[in-house]
């Protein structure tokens, strides 16, 4: 058996309001209770008000690390993300927020790290620092990230090009990247409305990919950025064709 070996919280020498907004917090006894009612909370919804339908499970390995990514067209979209995942993974999940938005105030970032679990990213001051500090606790800890490579949310429900932002956090490792497809978010719940329409929800998950042989340099993530996008697209219901 390996010597025990005590190690410090990464965040211990934070003070509260920095722990919130840090991509080193670690979940205490309050965050793990908030977290687990949240989850019971929010499947409930989607199940019962959305009528979610998740395809294709079984592709979501069996533990972590891992990278979950979709299109992102709503706010629901990491929602159901962290909903598909089966429950004894989903306290090691963490849904990459956008910082200027999940944690722009300090009510926005309580809500964000205590219920949704979220860590920040801010897209304006975004370096290979913090994409570097994503990657370690990726693998170290070990995690699951829910991650959406446009970068933003689509104002017309169409899915934009994937940022290779992504491709720095796994390019050279052994982790493996799960496409997802999310179809009626965006009609659900459209930018700039105030309460989520009763839409059916679809989840479409595909094989997970690994890119352990292509380099950590920009040629590298342009290259997983291209392949994600093709399978997230490919995962698409294509549209039915009725008879004349």
């Amino acid at each position: 058996m390996d010597d025990w070996q005590y190690k410090p919280a990464r965040d211990q020498a934070l003070t509260p309001a920095e722990t919130l907004r840090s991509l080193q917090r670690e979940s205490g006894l309050a965050y793990s209770t908030t977290q687990m009612l949240w989850r019971i909370g929010v499947y409930a919804y989607l199940k019962t008000y959305h009528r979610l339908k998740v395809i294709g499970s079984e592709h979501i390995p069996k533990k972590p690390p891992f990278v979950m990514i979709a299109n992102h067209a709503s706010h629901l979209d990491a929602l159901v993300l962290g909903a598909a995942l089966p429950w004894n993974l989903r306290r090691k999940a963490f849904p990459i927020a956008a910082g200027d938005v999940f944690f722009e105030t300090p009510q926005a970032s309580l809500f964000s790290a205590m219920t949704l679990n979220a860590l920040p990213m801010w897209r304006k001051h975004c370096g290979p620092h913090a994409l570097q500090e994503l990657r370690e606790r990726l693998i170290n800890e070990p995690a699951i990230y829910l991650l959406f490579p446009e970068g933003q949310r689509s104002r017309d429900g169409t899915m934009g090009p994937f940022k290779p932002g992504l491709g720095m956090m796994i390019a050279g490792s052994e982790v493996p990247v799960v496409p997802c497809y999310l179809d009626g978010t965006f009609a659900a719940c459209p930018p700039g409305t105030k309460w989520p329409r009763p839409w059916p929800l679809k989840l479409h998950i595909g094989p997970p990919m690994t890119f352990a042989d292509v380099v950590n340099r920009r040629a590298g993530w342009d290259e997983i950025a291209t392949k994600l996008q093709t399978a997230v697209e490919a995962l698409r219901t294509p549209p039915k064709v009725t008879e004349p």
